[in-house]
């Protein structure tokens, strides 16, 4: 059928290694790196192919490699916590960084929505992908083995049966590191709120505190909140813990929303943040930096830990057998801000 003059047909294959003077298999080897093919004319071939304005057809090569040549992020983390006034923060700081990276080894970068169903992944075409802090049961994680695709955790799996490579967040260290912070700052009834599920961060936060209670002799006093609740969940927990127990001084909301929800309830409550009760979260980000007064946070330096995820994946996809199934996340950064500075008290 002919092509309008208006519309030209693009290029194909055939016309760059007619214009070039080689066989279609040597167009192909030199632009996708196959084959032994002279330098000079590998480079001439790809000069040609620019010049001619060539793309090739993607979907063709993933029918002769077998490769779709691109990797997911994905997290079965609840919108209220992911989304919201954070604008996915958490989420969209570890994509940015993992897409860079990928980009940097040809490969693209598929978001797939932070729902709890997971749904997305049966139809996205990739090779493998990275789970952001999987729960126990996670969504994520059951449909890429139904799918029979490789993925990393960003964040130590808790799944007794998960044995995927993973980026360690230290999450213990990053609870101690809050938790300490307190005890400098006087306070001797801190709370703890978290989530409901088994994420590595709730699981090593739990520990922590009870490490750090028996350590100070504080009593301890924990809310568990379901993550699909965000801000309004937390305040509901942190009104009712309020309630209960008025000695408490300071609440390390592991969760950002659940942080904002806390800030809420304490001033609702007629009390004041810092000077009647501090507050600390886990992670520095839009809602940390833009709660009133802002929040005391943790840098858990992701762009660091997103490269070193996406590293995890492609050497397991490159079937990479020396290679270590664990990286360790940098040491974690405590971000000091209002929430958890008092006022110098008169003598």
């Amino acid at each position: 059928m002919a092509t309008s003059a208006s519309h030209p047909r693009p290029p194909t294959i055939s016309d760059v290694a007619r214009v070039a003077g080689v066989s279609r298999t040597t167009v192909s080897h030199s632009l996708n790196g196959l084959g032994k093919v002279d330098p000079r004319t590998r480079e001439r071939i790809k000069k040609v192919a620019a010049e001619l304005g060539y793309r090739p057809n993607l979907r063709a090569q993933r029918l002769r490699r077998g490769q779709a040549k691109a990797i997911a992020l994905a997290s079965s983390m609840p919108f209220a916590v992911a989304g919201g006034p954070s604008r996915l923060g958490f989420y969209m700081e570890v994509a940015a960084a993992a897409a860079e990276s990928a980009l940097l080894h040809d490969y693209a970068l598929v978001l797939v929505p932070p729902v709890q169903s997971g749904s997305a992944l049966y139809s996205v075409d990739i090779d493998g992908a990275i789970v952001v802090e999987p729960d126990a049961q996670d969504a994520a994680v059951a449909q890429l083995r139904e799918r029979g695709l490789p993925y990393v955790a960003l964040g130590r799996p808790v799944a007794p049966d998960d044995d995927a490579p993973y980026v360690d967040l230290r999450g213990g260290q990053v609870a101690d590191v809050l938790l300490a912070h307190l005890h400098a700052q006087g306070s001797e009834h801190p709370a703890l709120i978290v989530g409901s599920g088994a994420r590595h961060s709730t699981v090593d936060a739990l520990a922590a505190y009870e490490r750090s209670a028996a350590a100070h002799g504080w009593q301890p006093i924990v809310r568990r909140v379901p993550e699909s609740g965000g801000e309004q969940a937390g305040y509901e927990q942190c009104a009712a813990l309020l309630a209960e127990h008025p000695e408490v001084d300071a609440v390390c909301a592991l969760v950002d929303a659940f942080a904002v929800g806390a800030v809420k309830a304490i001033r609702d409550s007629g009390r004041s943040v810092p000077d009647d009760v501090m507050v600390v979260t886990r992670y520095d980000g839009l809602r940390a930096r833009t709660c009133e007064p802002p929040l005391t946070a943790v840098d858990l330096h992701l762009d660091q830990v997103a490269a070193a995820a996406v590293d995890l994946l492609l050497a397991r996809l490159r079937g990479d057998t020396d290679t270590t199934s664990t990286a360790m996340a940098p040491e974690p950064q405590l971000i000091i801000r209002a929430s958890s500075v008092r006022t110098p008290r008169p003598e």
